[in-house]
């Protein structure tokens, strides 16, 4: 019995996924080739306004969402925009009332939320449920990395090449280049070129920068790296 609940589960899982033609693909305003989305799903609704770049991986049990329903009559144009070559861990949560956009070659570790609406609680007669925060737009640049359990919230933006710490939680701006952790999320270290990545708690507290070859470019627009080529076995 055991092996027959996993084969099940193996076919179930191979025609679950959600790929590039199949029902629940065309529902999206565009799904990229290449890109897939894990079964089971958690929640997805608004695919309208859902945008998924090329060969992005989306993992089980995430959410994605635009909207407050399947059948919210506002409209809204790319209201969750997910770029190229993106991974998000399982169990994460994408929801957007007015606009999330997730730049290229970003990469979510497992249950992380980012949101561009929350919850007022100035009403001391109204349950905080139903009290509704302004909706404020969330972006994160290209190359940038958020660690397990991070939380974006309303109104962050968060620059190209950006490590966020698991467990962090991120509000407002985050430049360029640095690597951020902690509740509330501050900077805890920044690339200066020509030094490294160096600490804001002791400029002396820095760690070198390394230039690493990749097959392909993992960042839109960067000069391709590509491994070294072999030796010529022929020459002494």
């Amino acid at each position: 019995m055991n092996r027959l609940v996993h084969a099940i589960w193996r076919w179930a899982d191979s025609v679950g996924t959600v790929i590039p033609s199949t029902d629940r693909a065309d529902r999206f305003a565009r799904f990229g080739t290449g890109s897939a989305i894990g079964f089971p799903v958690a929640t997805v609704f608004g695919e309208r306004h859902i945008r998924v770049g090329e060969n992005t991986m989306i993992g089980r049990h995430c959410t994605l969402s635009v909207g407050y329903s399947q059948d919210d009559p506002h409209d809204r144009t790319d209201g969750l925009v997910i770029g190229d070559r993106c991974v998000i861990g399982a169990r994460s949560s994408f929801t957007a009332h007015d606009s999330i956009v997730i730049g290229d070659d970003v990469w979510f570790g497992q249950d992380v939320l980012v949101s561009d609406s929350g919850h007022g609680y100035q009403d001391p007669d109204l349950p905080i449920g139903v009290q509704l925060a302004p909706h404020q737009p969330v972006h994160i640049g290209d190359g940038s990395w958020i660690g397990h359990g991070a939380v974006i919230l309303p109104g962050t933006t968060i620059g190209r090449h950006v490590v966020v710490a698991a467990g962090s939680v991120v509000r407002g701006e985050v430049e360029d280049y640095a690597v951020v952790g902690g509740v509330p999320a501050k900077v805890l270290r920044r690339y200066e070129d020509g030094t490294g990545w160096v600490a804001t708690a002791d400029p002396d507290d820095v760690r070198p920068a390394h230039r690493l070859t990749w097959d392909i470019p993992v960042v839109p627009g960067s000069k391709q790296r590509t491994a070294p080529a072999p030796p010529d076995p022929e020459t002494p």
